[in-house]
């Protein structure tokens, strides 16, 4: 799974401004027609991915949720965690 954060150079507390601050960066130092690596066409389609799950509200938060699955140590505190947010909404 790619960092979308990484891809970015943020950390996973960045703001809305801050993502948008740096995809346009990013974007412009990894977009084919200004960069002539060979690998340029690739690190622009991941820092346009990067983007788009991150700007998202949504989809910012499903990968927040997956990532963290990813790297804690214990799946039953991050599981229980998760069921705990969950009851929250269904209970509102």
């Amino acid at each position: 799974m790619q960092d979308h954060y990484a891809a970015l150079g943020l950390a996973s507390d960045a703001t809305l401004a801050d993502i948008k601050k740096a995809f346009r960066q990013k974007a412009a130092q990894t977009h084919p027609d200004r960069n002539p690596s060979p690998d340029a066409a690739q690190r622009f389609r991941e820092v346009q991915s990067a983007y788009d799950v991150l700007s998202d509200e949504e989809k910012r938060k499903t990968y927040d949720d997956n990532r963290r699955r990813g790297l804690l140590d214990s799946p039953i505190d991050t599981a229980h965690e998760i069921w705990q947010n969950y009851m929250k909404e269904v209970l509102k």
